[in-house]
């Protein structure tokens, strides 16, 4: 099983003011820095509705003020409606929403988008099916993309699809924070790079034998990579995964992401089809007299 989630932080409406603002909550872990100018999407009644996120000028603010941190409980969210009524028409109390932004392609082979975090590793999912339905392995290969990652302690649509599966084995592929831009201590957070390859994870969660059979193929294949050490939980499917049913072997391989949980995520195209690489080739190692059970 590959399992790349596709959900993503967002925002929820929480509240509708006699004038029609909208006060909102956090769906997932926000800098909520990050809010202050945006426009969102919500989902409506009817579909779509744009809104922007407000905040007091700074003209208009105390001195104390411009030093203050912004909450959201501080912000609110203007779509134009100038009565409760108006905006009821529109939006109901726990709509959800996102930042809105659109996919940019910059030098040196960068994407940039919001939701990399994780819809880039259901993509890279379906292109390691690609590359396998082209060369077919002998083990049977399932991608899956999860949702509530973001959000839930129970494992979400990972933890069922592990349960539904039984499989053997399991991928999870997400994105790990790149550590290559100013002001990161890299003796606290590794050394992870744009270019540099999939970061392929060892820890508690983490089946050792799959670890060592990754780190195989990506040396094998002449795939570049670096070892991300997690001593406690990864913050993936992984933990959903390891332990459903039976137990499943669980690996996890992620891609170094710039700015991670912002609407400016940033990746490298090479990495992308790096890790593609690598699962596609795991995937080709795999056979009956394959064991999982640590001797």
């Amino acid at each position: 099983m590959f399992a790349g989630h596709i959900d993503e932080i967002g925002v929820m409406v929480t509240h509708v003011d006699e004038e029609g603002y909208l006060s909102f909550d956090t769906i997932g872990g926000w800098d909520h820095q990050v809010f202050v100018g945006q426009r969102v999407v919500l989902l409506g009644r009817s579909g779509q509705v744009t809104g922007v996120v407000g905040k007091k000028a700074i003209h208009l603010m105390e001195r104390e003020e411009r030093d203050k941190v912004s909450k959201v409980e501080d912000l609110w969210i203007d779509i134009g409606a100038i009565s409760r009524a108006e905006a009821e028409a529109r939006i109901r109390i726990g709509d959800p929403g996102v930042l809105a932004g659109g996919v940019i392609e910059f030098p040196n082979g960068r994407l940039v988008s919001r939701c990399i975090d994780n819809r880039i590793g259901a993509f890279v999912v379906l292109e390691a099916l690609r590359q396998l339905a082209e060369d077919r392995p002998r083990a049977a290969v399932t991608a899956v993309a999860t949702t509530r990652e973001e959000i839930a302690s129970t494992g979400g649509g990972a933890r069922t699809s592990a349960s539904h599966l039984q499989p053997d084995v399991a991928i999870v592929i997400d994105v790990t924070h790149a550590t290559d831009y100013p002001g990161i201590e890299k003796r606290k957070h590794g050394d992870y790079r744009l270019g540099g390859g999939p970061a392929i994870s060892r820890g508690a969660s983490v089946s050792e034998i799959v670890f060592e059979m990754l780190v195989e193929t990506a040396e094998t294949e002449k795939i570049p990579y670096t070892i991300e050490a997690v001593s406690r939980d990864t913050h993936t499917d992984a933990e959903a995964i390891f332990n459903a049913h039976r137990g499943v072997a669980t690996g996890l391989v992620s891609i170094p992401n710039r700015y991670m949980h912002s609407p400016n995520e940033m990746v490298a195209m090479e990495d992308l089809d790096r890790t593609a690489r690598l699962l596609a080739a795991f995937a080709r190692k795999l056979g009956p007299e394959t064991s999982f059970v640590p001797e």
